[in-house]
């Protein structure tokens, strides 16, 4: 089941991502950091349990960003991480945002779902607000991808 999180999901969420961050899978997300964005947070819940997470983070009037996509190792490969990623997509047309984009390791994974691959150079507004401050500015291993939502 996907909901919208809560606080009381943060510390869950922390660990899923750091989990994968440990991992070298994605940026390290402190505790202040999920409670300022908790409500750009949707989870995946099974049995009670929260096993995934994903954030739509807005940048400006037309674009917006994927962001800690994160699935438990116990339950990846059973479509949490789709749904999940289907509910940002969906977030971004209630917001109206006009394109949605992805840095990620998991290029296939995001191009099933409609993504298409760009350059990083063309998301400016990511690479001047979060790349400059990344441990992996200089040697960055992700990929651009780009969801076109079309018109408001």
């Amino acid at each position: 089941m996907i909901r919208d999180a809560n606080v009381n999901d943060v510390p869950v969420i922390r660990d899923l991502i750091n989990s994968h961050a440990e991992r070298n899978r994605m940026l390290f997300r402190s505790l202040a950091d999920l409670y300022e964005s908790v409500g750009s947070f949707k989870v995946f819940e099974a049995d009670g349990q929260v096993v995934g997470c994903c954030s739509l983070h807005v940048y400006w009037w037309d674009i917006a960003e994927v962001k800690s996509l994160a699935v438990h190792d116990d339950h990846q490969g059973r479509g949490a991480g789709r749904e999940l990623v289907k509910a940002v997509i969906e977030m971004g047309r209630q917001y109206k945002v006009g394109r949605i984009f992805t840095l990620t390791l998991e290029k296939d994974f995001f191009v099933k779902l409609g993504f298409e691959q760009v350059p990083m150079d063309s998301l400016p507004l990511k690479v001047w607000s979060d790349c400059v401050h990344c441990p992996k500015q200089d040697c960055c291993d992700e990929i651009a991808l780009l969801f076109e939502l079309g018109g408001k």
